[in-house]
């Protein structure tokens, strides 16, 4: 692990760039960045029907240390998410109720933590949404010193501070700062073309159809018979 180091100033999405892919589902912003970005299955919601989107705040914690996040809560400005990974895998409760309200103080959005929260009922209930990958109450210390606002590893992706977390309850993408606007326009294609599809299929046609699939069937070698046709054929056989 690098030595420890907080950048007090990153570089960061402009907010109203967030907010235009808050909009947007973490499907439709995966795909519409060619299926890249997600975190992975493991980062799950504590709460269901919420989708938000924040310019990251990066933390490097020691496993069952949440030194880090303390000092990471005074990096943090309204629109942001914090994102919160550990040096070797942890599932310790490193985040919870105290964390929250200091946060929500500050305009944070949410968080992303690969390591365990508590406190779920009383995250939900003040409305401050987190995914993680495991939910315990086992706590912590505040002893060993990580980083704050460098580059980290989520999962499968690599976020930098700045970039945009989009969540919700399918999964955590990240969008990397530089790929923001982009991202916003391929987003808004693709919802045009799903609601486009969406119009079709309520008029009854099949997706078999609008997306071409039956050329495809035919080289597969996808037969259609009869019940009939299938009984004489097994008789015969």
């Amino acid at each position: 692990m690098r030595r420890p180091l907080v950048v007090t100033d990153p570089a960061k999405a402009a907010l109203s760039d967030v907010d235009s892919l808050a909009g947007f589902g973490t499907a439709t912003v995966h795909e519409a960045m060619g299926r890249t970005g997600l975190a992975g299955p493991q980062f799950r919601p504590i709460q269901s029907g919420t989708r938000v989107a924040g310019t990251a705040v990066t933390v490097v914690c020691w496993p069952g240390d949440n030194l880090m996040i303390h000092v990471a809560v005074e990096q943090c400005s309204p629109g942001d998410i914090l994102v919160v990974t550990t040096n070797s895998p942890s599932t310790d409760g490193l985040f919870g109720e105290l964390f929250a309200t200091a946060l929500q103080a500050r305009g944070v959005r949410g968080l992303v933590i690969d390591a365990g929260v508590r406190d779920v009922a009383d995250l939900n209930s003040m409305g401050f949404p987190a995914w993680s990958t495991s939910v315990s109450a086992q706590g912590t210390v505040k002893a060993t010193a990580g980083s704050v606002n460098l580059p980290i590893t989520l999962g499968a992706v690599t976020v930098h501070p700045g970039d945009v977390i989009v969540a919700d309850d399918d999964a955590v993408v990240c969008v990397p700062r530089a790929d923001v606007a982009e991202t916003i326009t391929a987003s808004r294609a693709r919802e045009d073309k799903e609601e486009a599809a969406r119009q079709a299929f309520r008029k009854g046609e099949l997706g078999l159809d609008r997306y071409g699939l039956r050329p495809l069937l035919e080289n597969l070698g996808v037969r259609y018979v009869s019940q009939k046709e299938l009984t004489e054929e097994e008789t015969t056989r």
